[in-house]
């Protein structure tokens, strides 16, 4: 499936009912919610959480949240954008990956970990009133976008809201993202998060 014109068949659709639903938009950073912000707000009402309980050590979770919040601040938008923490239960996500701590990057343990964030933002998104919901994670060149959908769209059905279909790498996203990185001074992590991919990084 082309998640690009899926997604452009649903932005068609909200422009041409002159629509402006409500998104919550699960961020794992603010240069990867940069581009997606840029974009997304010229349709929705966007309130982003982010809710990340996997980052690793506390310090990282703190800069990174910082981050997102000044992104939100500075960014124009043409509707509105709000932010929501989520817990940093970091132990959540160490009884997730128990038994998974050696698993490489992008397998088993990095699938569970986009379900825990991704199950969040639809309870969320579901007791709150939203329209929709959806991951900024498709943007990265690393993240396999038909595997965050499949998990989206799966989720979306148990708690019965609608999840957005989107692969933000396209249109040249994750340049963009880049791009605006730089205009805004945004801090740029070397790493995906956990504890694990740092080790991952630091043996390279």
């Amino acid at each position: 499936m082309n998640y690009q014109k899926e997604l452009d068949k649903t932005l068609e659709k909200l422009t041409k009912e002159e629509r402006v639903p409500k998104l919550l938009l699960h961020s794992c950073c603010a240069p990867c919610s940069s581009y997606v912000l840029e974009y997304l707000s010229q349709y929705f009402e966007i309130t982003v959480f982010y809710y990340n309980p996997n980052i690793y050590p506390e310090s990282e979770y703190t800069k990174r949240i910082w981050e997102q919040q000044k992104l939100i601040d500075e960014l124009p938008a043409k509707h509105p954008i709000s932010f929501m923490a989520g817990p940093y239960d970091k132990e959540r996500f160490y009884e997730m990956a128990s038994g998974l701590e050696h698993v490489k990057e992008g397998g088993a343990r990095c699938m569970k970990c986009y379900e825990l964030r991704l199950r969040e933002a639809a309870k969320i998104a579901k007791n709150a009133g939203f329209d929709y919901f959806t991951t900024t994670l498709s943007i990265s060149p690393l993240k396999k976008a038909e595997r965050l959908n499949e998990i989206g769209q799966r989720l979306g059905e148990e708690y019965e809201v609608e999840y957005l279909l989107s692969d933000f790498k396209k249109k040249n996203g994750y340049k963009r993202s880049i791009e605006l990185s730089k205009i805004y001074g945004l801090y740029r992590q070397d790493y995906c998060g956990c504890e694990f991919s740092m080790e991952n990084r630091d043996k390279m």
